[in-house]
């Protein structure tokens, strides 16, 4: 289940976002103190143009997801999971949170095209995309803690997600 982050959600968001499987698929790798965070905190839930939502699975907050440019031709959305609450479990949960996450963007936020810029070395979640039905567009380089890093951009429609569920 996904639902809109609270002020309650905040410090759960920056410890899950701190874990080092986290911080290493990332594009900014450093520990985010406590400042860091308030001021992102503060400017993402003001911004009418993102959303923040926390990912429940068995009625347990275990990750979140943020939509960015949703007045835009193309959102764009990250997401991360509670690495170590959700143990082994993570696999199953990283499935479900993909697939809910992309149901939400297009039935509750209108979104037109869905995009998502993952780091080339996180062949897991590339694959996930791929799987639910997101074409890669382009691959460029960016500037991960001083050193180049390759990153695949992907996009997803409507149309895709239907035919990829056989509609």
């Amino acid at each position: 289940m996904l639902r809109p982050a609270t002020e309650e959600d905040a410090e759960s968001i920056r410890r899950w976002r701190n874990h080092p499987k986290v911080r290493g698929a990332s594009f900014t790798t450093h520990e985010i103190g406590v400042d860091e965070h308030r001021a992102w905190w503060d400017a993402i839930s003001a911004d009418l143009t993102r959303r923040v939502l926390i990912y429940e699975r068995a009625g347990v907050p275990a990750g979140v997801v943020i939509f960015v440019g949703l007045d835009a031709e193309v959102t764009e959305w990250n997401k991360y999971l509670d690495v170590e609450g959700l143990g082994e479990d993570r696999s199953a949960a990283w499935v479900e949170l993909e697939y809910e996450a992309i149901d939400y963007a297009f039935d509750v936020l209108g979104v037109r095209t869905l995009g998502a810029a993952t780091l080339a070395s996180n062949t897991p979640v590339l694959r996930l995309h791929q799987q639910v039905g997101f074409t890669e567009v382009r691959r460029y380089l960016r500037e991960v803690d001083g050193e180049p890093r390759e990153v695949v951009w992907n996009e997803l429609t409507p149309a895709e997600v239907r035919r990829v569920k056989g509609m």
